[in-house]
């Protein structure tokens, strides 16, 4: 990777009107309310007022642990810097308020605030503004609503503090984007397949075809195909987290589970920290609508779930560090420790184990050239982008991939699952099923599987095969959508807890007496429902033996986990 200077090239995407002015009043009245006197002396009471003068710069972009200002008189503008240029976002007036969700994991700033009129506000630091939102329901709604919708906004017109400039044949621009709108992070993409003069820019600069994707950093820093940590790094994802300190819970994984255990143990008061590897929600994340999940009855995707899931662990303080891995964990005496890529430790009193699973891939020989190129292992509007109105094939017969082949059938030209049994009852819900026997724009191949992948630098054409029969068939098929079985994320504990014959934890009522006395379980009692062979030490969601493999189950799993975790530690 290297980073260079960058300041002659300027992606504009200039709206013609700020953004509040382009919204509906419906809309406007969600984003950019207006509080009351009295709510804004409560607000007051945790901070302090202040004169600003017109001109003054209360943030800049790259800020991090952002005050948060309401605004008394004057008025406050939002810019985004582009170049050397400027670019109004909005403009904050008496009652208003500035900042997103950003602000409450003290995230780097994306904007710049600018008083363009001179008057009064309230100003509260980062650490007040936390216990505001967890102290006053009222503000507390109204805040997490307002911050909330913004960052929606701010992603759906590319409106952050990153360029990234890439291809839609290039593997590493797919992982960007999913990375970037994973996390939340709102960017704007140039395609270079169609931008001929950003092209000739990058040639200025000696970019190959194979440092593609580009990513531009504030409009300072240029990454030539970075890795996801990288990315995370370069934008400030994990700066003020102490690595040093101990905390009451680490919690590997940010799936359903591992948000859900960040969400309750941080409301509850103990610190908790989640380590992630790429972006919350986990496998579900991926998932284009979810529609059996307790409360949503038409449905709601799984990054959207993962996206509130998120911002509510942040009200409640929770820290998350983003694209680290856990390595190994430190189990030979208390305080446990996990270690991550790059050599920290992480010490804590109690682990949760939510690192999940991840789908297996196929025996094919040239598998790992299609990646991100014509493979795919997940289904989100992303990849339904790429694949326009062509047809698509969809390999599994769970719920992933059933929810994945009745999404991408809404734009796909025409969707083929293939499934190696002979019928889908066994391992999908019935609401599934009877969506693909009734769409005529599926179609179910039973008893097969893919036999080859065939293309130059990317997919181009698949060959598949009857399992029973032999007879095989190639078709020019430019998309696979990979969701077969799974296998649990438990390589980094390197024996440290029981595990069952496929690799996942067993926990609780699994733990047999044999188990036990192998690990040398040293207490009295047995373990809780979540623990593992290893005291203080739950694994719940994907990575749990016996797990249900529902969302659901997985929140339930977490949140139970806290009140176990409570105990552990009074122990």
């Amino acid at each position: 990777m290297q980073a260079v200077c960058y300041a002659n090239l300027v992606v504009s995407t200039t709206l013609p009107i700020s953004l509040s002015a382009s919204l509906t009043a419906e809309r406007r009245e969600l984003l950019f309310p207006t509080l009351s006197p009295a709510q804004i002396d409560r607000i007051a009471a945790h901070g302090k007022r202040r004169r600003v003068s017109a001109g003054e710069i209360l943030v800049e972009q790259g800020d991090q642990n952002l005050p948060f200002f309401v605004v008394i008189s004057g008025a406050i503008e939002i810019l985004r810097p582009n170049g050397n240029e400027e670019e109004l976002i909005t403009v904050h007036t008496a009652g208003q308020f500035m900042g997103d969700v950003g602000m409450l994991s003290g995230r780097r700033s994306l904007v710049r605030a600018r008083m363009r009129e001179g008057g009064e506000i309230v100003e509260v630091n980062h650490g007040c503004l936390q216990n505001l939102v967890q102290s006053d329901a009222d503000l507390s709604e109204i805040l997490m609503r307002a911050f909330i919708f913004r960052r929606l906004e701010l992603i759906a017109r590319g409106l952050g503090d990153v360029v990234l400039l890439g291809s839609g044949n290039s593997a590493g621009t797919l992982r960007i984007r999913e990375f970037l709108s994973r996390n939340g992070h709102p960017y704007s993409y140039v395609d270079l397949d169609n931008d001929t003069g950003v092209q000739d820019v990058l040639d200025r600069f000696q970019v190959t075809a194979a440092e593609v994707p580009v990513v531009i950093c504030q409009g300072k820093t240029v990454l030539r195909n970075p890795t996801n940590r990288q990315v995370a790094d370069c934008l400030g994802f994990n700066e003020g987290i102490d690595q040093q300190e101990m905390r009451d819970v680490i919690i590997v994984g940010a799936g359903p589970s591992g948000l859900s255990s960040a969400v309750y143990a941080a409301s509850e008061g103990l610190r908790a920290l989640v380590v992630e590897t790429n972006a919350p929600g986990g496998q579900a994340g991926s998932s284009s609508k979810i529609e059996n999940y307790l409360g949503f009855p038409t449905g709601i995707s799984g990054q959207e779930l993962a996206g509130r899931a998120y911002a509510q662990a942040q009200k409640f303080g929770a820290e998350m560090m983003i694209a680290r891995r856990a390595v190994k964990l430190s189990c030979e005496r208390k305080p446990y420790a996990i270690e991550i890529d790059g050599g920290a430790r992480l010490p804590a009193r109690t682990i949760i184990i939510a690192s999940g699973a991840e789908y297996r891939t196929l025996p094919l020989q040239n598998l790992s050239s299609f990646e991100g190129a014509g493979v795919y292992y997940g289904a989100t509007f992303i990849e339904a982008q790429l694949c326009g109105s062509e047809e698509v094939i969809v390999v599994g017969g769970g719920n992933s991939a059933g929810q994945a082949a009745v999404f991408l059938s809404q734009t796909s030209k025409h969707v083929h699952v293939l499934i190696r049994s002979g019928a889908l009852a066994d391992t999908m819900s019935r609401y599934l099923i009877r969506r693909i026997e009734e769409n005529p724009a599926i179609t179910l191949h039973k008893h097969t599987e893919i036999a080859a992948l065939e293309g130059n630098g990317r997919l181009e054409r698949v060959q598949w095969r009857n399992n029973q029969t032999g007879a095989l068939e190639i078709h020019n098929i430019r998309h696979v959508f990979m969701m077969t079985g799974a296998s649990p994320n438990t390589r980094w504990l390197e024996g440290c807890v029981v595990q069952d014959k496929q690799g996942f934890i067993k926990t609780g009522p699994n733990l047999t007496p044999e188990d036990l006395a192998s690990a040398r379980w040293p207490l009295g009692r047995t373990p809780y429902i979540f623990e593992t062979s290893l005291p203080g030490v739950f694994a719940v969601g994907d990575v749990r033996s016996g797990n249900m493999k529902r969302v659901a189950s997985a929140v339930g799993e977490g949140s139970t986990a806290i009140s176990l975790v409570h105990q552990a530690l009074h122990e």
